[in-house]
């Protein structure tokens, strides 16, 4: 499989800052009506990935409604290094289908650890379909 051709590109895909403050972040998964979505660093590494449970846990834990608490804390202090691992071009076909089947999107770095884009089940369905005829 060609990774390139199945995946969305960064600039099509929807990822937060590590920087973001949470009342940002929320209001960005909000809006575009994603469950989880990749996080970055001020360089463009991907750096974990961040879900609406995560925000959750934290509204819960800081218990206020004020926009002002939320824009306190950072992605960086909610976000799962281990949430959504990356995979890079080079992986093999196993290793693509695994991660596509546990995680709802998968991120793909270069071999500098940039983000390039992400592959979703829905993109890579579409490329085998296309493949298989």
């Amino acid at each position: 499989m060609n990774i390139a051709k199945m995946m969305i590109p960064k600039v099509c895909t929807v990822f937060l800052r590590e920087n973001t403050n949470l009342w940002q972040g929320m209001m960005t998964l909000l809006e575009n009506g994603y469950n989880a979505v990749p996080v970055l660093d001020s360089n463009d590494k991907y750096v974990g990935s961040v879900s609406e449970g995560d925000f959750l846990k934290r509204l819960l834990n800081i218990g206020s409604t004020l926009k002002e608490d939320y824009q306190k804390c950072t992605v960086s202090e909610i976000m799962r290094k281990d949430f959504c691992p990356p995979l890079n071009f080079n992986t093999n076909n196993k290793a693509i289908i695994d991660a596509v089947q546990k995680q709802n999107f998968v991120p793909i770095v270069d071999d500098r650890g940039y983000l390039s884009g992400i592959l979703t089940r829905q993109s890579v369905i579409s490329y085998l379909s296309g493949n298989v005829i």
